[in-house]
């Protein structure tokens, strides 16, 4: 399980500071075909913001769970709990803002939400 959580956290880590300097170093969302239309109904007028939230709110956090489970040190559950709840709270609310959802989005959900389960499980909240 352990290295199950490593695995899920390192890949939401990577996936989200690659994801988001892309956003940031194309703005525009030409790399990503993303286009700008998909911004119309939100606050942002390009993928500047979104990538620089992306990078530092999901990315950052789901890192230092990387950095701290690579330690063993005690608050490594916590913190991929807490990068859990950010990468399935940046999908949720990324559904619910641009009205549409590919593949990608539901396997990044549901790596979030298991996550949040095993980290949970390995601090021994509940018994398997």
């Amino acid at each position: 399980m352990k290295t199950i959580l490593f695995i899920l956290v390192s890949f939401i880590a990577f996936s989200a500071f690659v994801s988001g300097l892309v956003m940031i170093s194309d703005p525009e969302g030409v790399i990503l075909d993303m286009p700008i239309s998909l911004l119309e109904n939100t606050p942002f007028h390009n993928y500047m913001l979104p990538g620089i939230l992306l990078t530092t709110m999901v990315g950052g956090v789901n890192l230092i769970a990387v950095f701290f489970n690579m330690r063993r040190h005690p608050v490594r559950y916590n913190w991929a709990i807490a990068g859990g709840f950010m990468i399935s709270g940046w999908i949720l609310l990324q559904l619910l803002l641009i009205h549409a959802a590919n593949w990608f989005h539901f396997i990044c959900l549901g790596m979030g939400v298991l996550i949040i389960l095993i980290a949970y499980q390995l601090k021994g909240k509940w018994a398997a």
